[in-house]
Order: structure tokens, then sequence, then C-alpha cells
């Protein structure tokens, strides 16, 4: 039994030895690795189209007029008729100022007007003369313009259809004229004013439309046109100042709101490809697109983009309109390499 046992043994280390042989022969024979499969990818067909060429502006919304209330004199506020945000309208009493000056002027005035009607009558009869008669109404005319002048002073009301934006006094308080007792912003319209590439100043025109959007409403696009051209180009940046209104009819868009401003500069055919075919290169901020070759194999092509357009991006260049791109697969890629497309 002992020797069964040893025999059997020994027959078993015989065998495998016989089998490691054959395996070591075979890989010296064909002196390969066991081939890797290709990376499996998907394609599409690059397909050209119209892109608008847009340019987007940075901006702020600025009043369309600012007018800062204020008495020509120092004097003492009598009252007080508007509040901060309160809307306003042309002519509205806003304050009123001590009218001691005016009460004055006015008794003149009635004096200066009592006394040229008494000259007219002496003149029309030849008992006033000429120099007389002139100095008298030479005298009224100051003196009207003098109350005239006195009462806007006095009765200070708004220039503008606007919103209050400012009060810097209150009721009783010595007007010291270091600043404005109001201030006074129309909010309808509102401006805002773009810096713009010489390059396009012969694109740009009065009533161009721009689209404007800000933070404060993400997802709604307001319109404006173009009000003013400034006419000289800055040396040192090389643009030049547009002025852009937007009606504000709803009088939701306010002074300081940083505003983008969007407009189209005409249409470009370009190669338009979905987002997930670009690759970034870490680092280098640059992109690039495999190519599918007629013979299965990829080209890393560097490309530079455009306009995205939702979830795709337009190629400037890089790209030619029929080649085949890959779109799924990329992470096992690289410059050269074959593949099956799925």
């Amino acid at each position: 039994m002992k020797y069964t046992k040893l025999t059997l043994i020994t027959l078993a280390i015989a065998a495998m030895m016989t089998a490691c042989g054959s395996k070591d022969t075979s890989t010296a024979t064909t002196g390969q690795p066991a081939e890797k499969a290709a990376p499996v990818v998907s394609v599409i067909t690059a397909q050209a189209e119209d892109v608008d060429v847009t340019n987007t502006f940075t901006s702020n919304i600025e009043p369309f007029a600012t007018n800062n209330i204020v008495s020509q004199t120092a004097g003492r506020i009598v009252s007080i008729k508007a509040e901060v945000g309160q809307k306003v309208h042309k002519g509205q009493l806003l304050a009123t100022m001590d009218d001691v000056n005016l009460a004055k002027t006015r008794m003149q005035y009635v004096n200066d007007s009592t006394e040229l009607a008494r000259l007219t009558e002496l003149y029309n009869i030849g008992a006033v003369s000429q120099a007389d008669y002139d100095m008298a109404k030479l005298a009224l005319n100051i003196t009207k313009k003098t109350y005239h002048n006195l009462a806007e002073n006095t009765y200070l009301r708004s220039p503008i259809n606007g919103v209050v934006t400012a009060r810097n006094y209150d009721k009783g308080d010595m007007y010291s004229m270091t600043q404005p007792i109001f201030v006074v912003e129309q909010i309808q319209p509102v401006k805002m004013l773009v810096n713009v590439s010489e390059s396009l100043f012969t694109q740009v025109h009065e009533g161009m439309e721009f689209d404007i959007t800000v933070d404060a409403y993400p997802d709604e696009v307001f319109k404006g046109k173009v009000n003013l051209l400034y006419p000289t180009v800055n040396s040192a940046t090389h643009t030049f100042p547009v002025e852009i209104i937007c009606q504000n009819a709803d009088q939701r868009l306010r002074p300081g709101m940083f505003a983008r401003v969007t407009a189209t500069f005409g249409t470009n055919h370009n190669v338009v490809v979905p987002d997930v075919a670009v690759v970034k290169q870490q680092g280098s901020g640059e992109h690039f697109i495999y190519v599918l070759n007629a013979d299965n194999t990829v080209t890393y092509t560097k490309v530079e983009l455009g306009r995205r357009l939702g979830n795709r991006y337009e190629i400037v260049s890089g790209i030619k309109e029929g080649e085949k791109i890959v779109t799924e697969g990329q992470v096992r890629l690289k410059n050269g390499v074959s593949v099956t497309v799925k």
C-alpha cells in the first residue's frame, strides 16, 4: 500500500512539471502577450449651422437723469413734503424754505408794478421823460426776476418725474448748502454705458437693439436700444462708449444693478458639436476633440470654442463639417489608438 501511494505522488509531480513546461514553451514560442480589446466609442458626423455672432458687455444700471434738489441760499427748512422711495412727478413740491426774503421781494414787486403803472399814464401824456419811464420798467423787470428766483428757491419742486433716492435734512434744519436736500432720479427710462471694441465701430448704430439681463431677475431678458454713440475711441483701451437705454416701464430695473448687455453682430456658419465631445486638457485651458479616421484610429485634435449653445458648442476652428467625432468613450483613448465603433 505504501508503495502505491509513493508511486501516485511521483506521477502527479511529473504531470505538473509536464504541464508547466508545455505552458512556458507556448509563451516562448509566440513571444506576445494576450491582445487587449479596442476601446468602444460612439461617434457622430460634425454638422455646420448658422450661429449668431454675439458680444456681451457688462455695465451698471444708471438713472436716465439725476437731480440734486437744493436752495440757492442757506436758510431754515420749514417743511418736508417727500420721503425716500416716494415716486414724484415733475413740478411736485418737495420742501419749503423760510420765506422772509420772498415776502420782502413780493412787496417790492407790487410796489414797482404800481409805480410803473403810474408812470405809464404820465408818460402817455408827456409828463414823464423817456429815461424815467425806462428806468421804472427796468426796475420792475429786475424785481420780477428776483421774485421768481426766490420763489423757486423757497418752494423746492421736482424738475423731473422720478423717485426720491436721498433725503439729507429734516424739517426745522438749517440748510447749510453742503449737500442736497433731496436727490431725485429718473428711472423710467434707465441707461447703461458700455465700452465696445473699436473693431465693431461701424456695426453699432443709433436704435440698435441690445438684450439686458440682471441678477435680480435671472430668467428675464429686458430690451434696450442705443441712444448715444460717443464719437471718439479711447487710445488706451481701443474701445468707445455707447449709451443704451431701457424704457423700464414697470420700473423694476433700479440704479446700481449689475447688468449684462448682449447684442448680435451678424452670423457665422460653423460646426456645432455636443458638449460631451469636447475634452478639456487639465491645467492648460485648451480643448480637444477625438476625430475618427478612416482606419478606425482616432486623432486628438485641438479646437477653438466659440459660443455655448445650451448643451452644444460652436467650433471656431479645428473641426470640419463631415468629420466623424467621438462623443462617448474618450476616457480610454489616446492619440492614434484603434477603436471599435458601436
